[in-house]
Formats: structure tokens, C-alpha cells, sequence
């Protein structure tokens, strides 16, 4: 029996008409990784990026135990836990982009990051820990691949094969590992402030010009900020609000919030280079899911418009749904966002009264006060 792939949801992220928990890219690498796969010792294939299981459940339907994934997105882990559940498949284990995910490895099964800086810290991490005869099969569609992921893998691997393409998509070998190493952040001192940055982390080590704006006009005094109501920067990236307040105010308490574990990573690793462990907390979370109703007087939030590789502009009004669920009545939510995507009628909606503080020729600053 084949594997049922119809079966598969994208669920707890968003389910929408041209978003797909399965593509043409995850059937090609299964295909081309299938003979491989099947001589590989039990517990040595890892499967990282999986968008919502099809590479996982589908090795363990063909018959692999033990398998190890990593999954950037927290939701990505959800869904894969939720459609193994469906499914009744286990023989799988979620872990972290780091040594114990690839060690011995004979076999990976990589869905190409968007991100080069991403492809870099995996493909030397595999290098480092895999086994010397571990095959990696690196595939995506063919509009988010570049020449340049050759040359990155090309880096850690001796020998890189090519496919065939078929249906927009193609794979990538690559073999005979070499000169590997584990991920270490990127570091930029920017405006006073140590920027840390793991490869996949929105922006990197810089200070985005949205974000940049949405410094420029928070006010000095913030509502908030105790350590029972702490300021919260939600889809924090590189932490790079939080770390801001924490220095300008060194007696505040913040929480920053993101759900890509790369994004958490390069956080922690700015906390850390600013010294502020002490009152900044930095959580993987699903948006706000596990902060209490009302809890908060303060969020500041620029909101993301990608889930997985697609664009889509339903991301932000679950954010501004679940902020307003958290602050507290006359709490502030100040957001930046790209001022093509008018989402100040949503945040009028979500949250409550929104004024425009600022706007540039490409981003807009608003502050909604929860009603």
C-alpha cells in the first residue's frame, strides 16, 4: 500500500486553498532517496526541514525506525506530531539542529532552506557528525533553487550529483563529507547593540529597516515592563527589540517569543552578548499560545508574511488576534508591517482604536490599544 499523502494537514498553521502539506519536491527526494534509504542501519536516517511530515511518515512507512528530524518551525513539529497521530505512525524523534540530530547518519533527506546562511549551518553540521559514507538528498522546487546551493554544499561534500528535474523540482547529492563544523552565529555591533544571527534567522546580524523604524518611534515610557508584566517582543527574530529595550531601560523585564527555533537560537545567543540573562526570557512558542489571557501591557510585533516557502498575508491577523487575547484592557500593541499589506483595519478590528505613528516609503508604525 502507498503512502497516503492526501492524508496529510498543514494544521495548527495555516490551511488555505495554493498552501500544500505535500509537494512535488518531497515525492522526488522519497524516490530518489528510496534505495539508499533502504540499506541505511535502523536509526541512522534524519530527515531535516520536513514541511509537515510527508518525508518522515512516509520513511516510516516504508519501513525506517528511529528516524531523526529537525523542523525550524514550531507548527512544522505540530503538524507532524498531529499527522503521525491520524496516521497511528511513530518511529520518529524531534530534535534540535545540533550534533545529536545527525550523528552517525548514513542517510539525510534535506528540504533546501530558503536561506543560504541556513544551508551553510546545516550542511556543516552533517559534515562534522554524519558517518563518512552519509549520502545527503537535497531537493526543492526549482523556483527557490540556485546555483549557489551547489557551491555551499560543495564546501562540506566532495562529490555533488545532480537529477533530473521533474515536475519543477530536483535533487541535489551530495557525498564524501568533509571539513565540517558545528554552527556558530554571525555577530554585527549595530547602534550600540550586539546583533547574533544563526543561519535562517530573519535579517541575520543587521538591523532591518522595519524594525529599525519601529526603534526609532517607541516612546520612553512603555506600559508595563515589571517582572510579573513583562514588555514582549513577539516574532522576535534575532532579538533584536528585546535586547533594545533591556538595554535602554536596564531595569525592565522581557519576553521575547518566536516560533523558529533558528530564530530562538540567534536570540538567546544576542541576550547573551548583551548581558541581559538576567531579565530577558526567550521562549519557542506558537505565536502566544501558552501566555495567559490579559497578561501583558505591552507587545511590539513585526509580523511575518512566509509559512514555509509561500508568501500569504494570513499570518499577521492570527498574531493580532492572539496579542489582543494577551494585553490587558488599555494594553498597547505596537507593530510594524509593510504598508503595501493595510493591515490597519484588521488591527482595528482585532485589538482595538490604531493610530499611525510613522511611515516611510516602505514600511508603516502603528499602535493599537487593546479595547
Amino acid at each position: 500500500m502507498s503512502f497516503p499523502f492526501g492524508a496529510l494537514r498543514r494544521r495548527p498553521d495555516i490551511e488555505a486553498p495554493g498552501l500544500v502539506a505535500v509537494d512535488a519536491a518531497d515525492r522526488l527526494l522519497l524516490d530518489e532517496s528510496a534505495a539508499a534509504r533502504a540499506a541505511a542501519d535502523e536509526g541512522r536516517l534524519v530527515v531535516i526541514g520536513d514541511g509537515y511530515g510527508a518525508l518522515a511518515l512516509a520513511a516510516v512507512h516504508d519501513g525506517a525506525r528511529g528516524v531523526r528530524v529537525h523542523q525550524d518551525a514550531l507548527t512544522a513539529e505540530r503538524a507532524l506530531a498531529a499527522n503521525a497521530a491520524d496516521l497511528g505512525y511513530g518511529g520518529f524523534r524531534s530534535l534540535p539542529l545540533a550534533a545529536e540530530l545527525v550523528r552517525g547518519a548514513e542517510v539525510v533527506l534535506l528540504r533546501l532552506p530558503r536561506s543560504l546562511d541556513a544551508l551553510d549551518d546545516i550542511a556543516g553540521l552533517i559534515a562534522a557528525h554524519a558517518a563518512p559514507g552519509v549520502v545527503v538528498f537535497a531537493g526543492g522546487r526549482l523556483k527557490h533553487m540556485t546555483r549557489t546551493m551547489n557551491d555551499v554544499l560543495a564546501g562540506f561534500f566532495s562529490t555533488i550529483d545532480v537529477t533530473r528535474a521533474r515536475q519543477k523540482s530536483r535533487v541535489l547529492i551530495a557525498r564524501e563529507p568533509r571539513d565540517g563544523r558545528d554552527p556558530i552565529p554571525a555577530a554585527q555591533r549595530v547602534d550600540g547593540l550586539t546583533i547574533c544571527a544563526y543561519g535562517g534567522a530573519f535579517a541575520g546580524a543587521r538591523l532591518d529597516i522595519g524594525t529599525r523604524l519601529l526603534l526609532q518611534h517607541l516612546p520612553e515610557n512603555l506600559p508595563g515592563g515589571t517582572a510579573e508584566d513583562p514588555w514582549i517582543d513577539l516574532a522576535c527574530g534575532t532579538g533584536v527589540v528585546a535586547a533594545h529595550l533591556g538595554l535602554a531601560h536596564p531595569e525592565a523585564h522581557v519576553v521575547a517569543v518566536d516560533q523558529s527555533a533558528a530564530a530562538i537560537a540567534s536570540t538567546a545567543a544576542t541576550v547573551r552578548a548583551n548581558g541581559l540573562e538576567s531579565r530577558v526570557v526567550v521562549r519557542r512558542d506558537d505565536s502566544l499560545a501558552t501566555r495567559r489571557d490579559g497578561s501583558a501591557s505591552f507587545i511590539a510585533l513585526n509580523p511575518p508574511f512566509h509559512s514555509g516557502a509561500a508568501v500569504t498575508d494570513q499570518i499577521a491577523p492570527r498574531m493580532f488576534a492572539d496579542a489582543a487575547r494577551v494585553l490587558r484592557s488599555g494594553g498597547e500593541l505596537w507593530c510594524v508591517w509593510n504598508s503595501a499589506l493595510r493591515y490597519r483595519a484588521v488591527l482595528e478590528r482585532s485589538v482595538g482604536r490604531t493610530r499611525q505613528v510613522a511611515r516611510d516609503a516602505k514600511f508603516t508604525v502603528t499602535v493599537s490599544t487593546r479595547r
